[in-house]
């Protein structure tokens, strides 16, 4: 790490990150490297292993960010309602997930290539910033569900996370796949971001127990 302040060293993360996150908007994961990223940012490739050895941790770093905003959003929620029924609990948990496609969109990829490819102490930041998420949800559903027991609690988000995984890749298709899938006779029903959230989050608390 070069020396500088603390306030220097994120400030020069933090452009790293943000330029990952333009290309991401345009280009895969496997296209982007650490070269593109030099070539976004005031950085030499040789300078960004100041910060980040590889490109999983600047991904990884990416995907705590999106965690950490979607966090602050989960905190929100549990500070400015005291009550909340099925439905409007189902609606504000899609909603807070319908302002965050680029962490569905991380969620989606291979986090075993990320974490692996990433140091200990990288991967510990982000494991933070994924269990407060894992507490802010759970809180969240402690108070407004008191009457559920914590084995429904632990299933709900258990079941839940894992869901988490697989929205992306089923609510945005490319052009592509869906005439793939056209041809195979797949019978596919669009749902959207909003739509499939709403869904699980209203059955998981609804058939509970």
């Amino acid at each position: 790490m070069p020396r500088g302040s603390e306030e220097l060293t994120k400030s020069r993360k933090e452009e790293i990150v943000n330029a990952c996150a333009k290309l991401y908007e345009t280009m895969s994961f496997k296209d982007i490297t650490l070269k593109e990223i030099g070539k976004a940012t005031s950085f030499t490739r040789t300078s960004i292993y100041n910060y980040f050895h590889t490109k999983e941790e600047i991904f990884l770093a990416l995907l705590q960010r999106e965690y950490d905003l979607w966090n602050a959003d989960l905190d929100e929620l549990y500070q400015s309602r005291e009550a909340m029924t099925v439905d409007l609990f189902a609606d504000a948990l899609a909603k807070s997930l319908e302002k965050r496609e680029r962490l569905l969109k991380l969620m989606s990829m291979n986090h075993y290539d990320m974490e692996e490819n990433s140091r200990m102490e990288n991967l510990t930041q982000f494991k933070r910033s994924y269990g407060q998420s894992l507490t802010a949800v759970t809180r969240c559903v402690e108070k407004f569900f008191p009457e559920m027991t914590v084995g429904e609690v632990q299933t709900f988000i258990y079941t839940f996370f894992p869901f988490m995984f697989g929205i992306y890749p089923y609510t945005y298709v490319s052009q592509k796949q869906q005439t793939a899938m056209e041809n195979a006779g797949a019978n596919y029903v669009f749902m959207s971001l909003y739509e499939i959230t709403f869904s699980c989050v209203k059955n998981l608390l609804r058939t509970r127990g």
